[in-house]
């Protein structure tokens, strides 16, 4: 049985409770969280040790692996001590605050022997997945040019509206638009340059939108989360081939050639819980195929090969150069 430490109960925390039931083999074994409330809600589903901070689970929880939850600001703290208590870790994403830190985590990583993996879901998407097996296959031609969408009404679910100050959470450009950019590098690899237009008034840095010019197509990335609570969270894709166009929207997983329009069918696993309903995830699919795969690496003993540490913090630098560009 593989033991996990769940450190922070909230949005994202019982998002990972609930993957973890739907893995066999694996248990939470203790959970940390300061509000006793939140803790108690997602150690009922396994029968969980209850800590009130997370540094007390990492000095005394008997555990094989720990996840951390925890708003952005505080990853870093958590995970250099995590670090010294166990040999597989996985972090939320955005991985850090600031560049610093998250090369500190790599070096504390390479000293410790300890393998990581960052929350960057989309990786792990099933319709992401299948467009990266799609681009790398050539099975359309070359890629002509690409937009990636990441839209979300205002964030309100955070604990003490930590998302909302971007001195905690780096704004939508960091907690929100890094889901797209990393899948972007993941797939096309560094631009040969790019160009960014944001809002960074006040302190909410709510909006960005990059053109990433790569030597014979242009990919588009914009990602926001100031809009009205009543818009609907928007994740979508198009990327026009030679031979057709590819869409992730309203439809579903589409390819659109001289045949006419067909579905591109994908086969979900069907899971149990519904995690928590006060953010903007319409389902575990992707949640529990990244879990999956960690459990699975720390279960055998294997090295962590996707969504890695130095992935998250080039992406993270990537996206603080948009910022700041």
């Amino acid at each position: 049985m593989l033991k996990i430490g769940l450190i922070g109960c909230g949005f994202m925390g019982s998002m990972h409770a609930n993957c973890y039931q739907n893995i066999e083999g694996v248990q939470v074994t203790a959970v940390a969280d300061l509000r006793r409330e939140k803790a108690e809600q997602l150690a009922a589903l396994s029968g969980a040790e209850i800590y009130e901070t997370g540094m007390a689970l990492i000095e005394n929880a008997d555990v094989d692996a720990i996840d951390i939850c925890l708003p952005t600001y505080l990853h870093a703290e958590h995970a250099l001590l995590a670090m010294k208590k166990v040999k597989y870790l996985f972090i939320e994403k955005p991985v850090a605050l600031t560049l610093e830190e998250g090369k500190a985590l790599i070096e504390a990583a390479e000293a410790n022997g300890v393998n990581v993996q960052v929350g960057q879901v989309i990786r792990f998407w099933d319709e992401y997945v299948e467009l990266a097996k799609i681009v790398r296959a050539g099975t359309y031609g070359k890629v002509i040019h690409a937009n990636f969408r990441r839209l979300s009404p205002v964030p309100g679910w955070g604990w003490e509206d930590w998302l909302l100050d971007a001195r905690r959470s780096g704004g939508a450009g960091q907690d929100l638009h890094i889901h797209d950019i990393d899948y972007v590098l993941s797939v096309f690899g560094v631009p040969l340059s790019f160009s960014s237009a944001k809002n960074t008034l006040g302190n909410t840095n709510d909006y960005v939108c990059t053109l990433m010019n790569y030597p014979d197509f242009v990919v588009s990335v914009e990602g926001t989360w100031g809009l009205p609570e009543s818009y609907p969270f928007t994740a979508t894709f198009r990327v026009a081939f030679e031979k057709a166009t590819v869409e992730n929207a309203g439809a579903g997983l589409m390819c659109y050639d001289k045949n006419g329009a067909h579905e591109i069918k994908i086969e979900k696993k069907l899971l149990d819980g519904d995690g928590y309903t006060g953010g903007n995830i319409s389902d575990l699919g992707g949640y529990y195929n990244e879990l999956f795969y960690f459990c699975d690496r720390a279960a055998r003993g294997e090295r962590i090969e996707r969504a890695t540490l130095p992935d998250a913090v080039g992406s993270l630098d990537f996206v603080l150069r948009e910022i700041n560009q």
